[in-house]
């Protein structure tokens, strides 16, 4: 598989948010301020930028409104996320929300021109089957709906729906004003949710602070920034399930950084969900009548 720009972006941006989980998961400031201090140190720092070098280009008013409409969707996705991480651990939560692939596939399939190729179905479903493998088979038998179950699996439908949405406002707008817009509809939206909920904006430690600027710069500005590159010039179902594969790092990170534990079955359900996402970059078309006739 030759590694282009668009590909080299997708893997930066999936080790730049892979670390976020183990961020939120140290609980130094509330999951909804958490998001709201993401969004708004990030946009504090682009505008000034975009400003200064006149990179910002306004879009036509429907793409504007999708843009600002695209950062409602995406703020909600990271608060229900970080809640969802608090209350459970940072693997399973990584692994529920991004369930995305499926919601996008289903998404493309309805309303993009652009449909999923067969061998997107197939790595989808390796894919989801090294998912469940690593959480443990058991889990989804006797699973149990609470809250923070919920809230993983609505966080990865908000993010399908965001990416479908900003794959079809980044054909018309630029990555650095489309970031622009939507961050700051982002920052917006939190922070009247959160005045209203009355969370606390202020009483954090050093620490806190520290690592809510850490989110704002690693996990949301070089993340998304070659995120949204990686959406702009490739299929929106590849960018999806790649993003599979920071579960795994999550994992791993999350065994490294606070003890959460790692089995062997953790490890073969990785290596399985890896191989389904390169299943869906293979160029020629796997046969599924040619598999299973042999």
């Amino acid at each position: 598989m030759k590694i282009t720009k668009p590909r080299l972006a997708l893997i930066c941006g999936i080790l730049c948010i892979s670390i976020f989980p183990i961020l939120v998961k140290l609980r130094l400031t509330p999951g909804l301020i958490s998001a709201f201090y993401r969004m708004a140190f990030a946009i504090s720092l682009l505008l000034p930028y975009v400003l200064i070098t006149k990179s910002f280009k306004l879009p036509k008013t429907k793409f504007l409104i999708l843009a600002a409409l695209c950062g409602v969707l995406f703020a909600s996705d990271v608060a229900v996320w970080n809640i969802a991480i608090q209350d459970s651990s940072a693997t399973q939560a990584s692994l529920l929300t991004n369930l995305s692939p499926l919601w996008v596939g289903i998404g493309s399939y309805f309303f993009l021109k652009t449909k999923p190729a067969t061998n997107f179905w197939i790595g989808t479903a390796v894919a989801l089957f090294g998912m469940i493998t690593l959480v443990g088979f058991s889990f989804f038998i006797n699973l149990s709906f609470d809250n923070a179950f919920l809230l993983a699996v609505l966080s990865g439908i908000l993010y399908s729906i965001y990416l479908l949405v900003s794959k079809n406002v980044l054909s018309e707008v630029d990555v650095l004003s489309f970031m622009t817009i939507s961050l700051l509809a982002s920052s917006i939206y939190l922070g009247i949710i959160c005045y209203f909920l009355n969370e606390p904006f202020t009483g954090f430690s050093n620490t806190g602070w520290f690592v809510l600027v850490l989110q704002a710069v690693i996990c949301q500005l070089c993340a998304w920034l070659c995120l949204s590159y990686a959406t702009q010039n490739m299929r929106a179902t590849r960018v999806s399930l790649s993003l599979l594969s920071q579960a795994v790092l999550t994992s791993i990170l999350a065994w490294l950084f606070i003890e959460e534990k790692i089995t062997l079955q953790m490890i073969f359900g990785g290596i399985i969900l890896l191989c389904g996402i390169r299943i869906t970059f293979y160029d020629k078309t796997i046969s599924l009548k040619r598999i299973f006739s042999k």
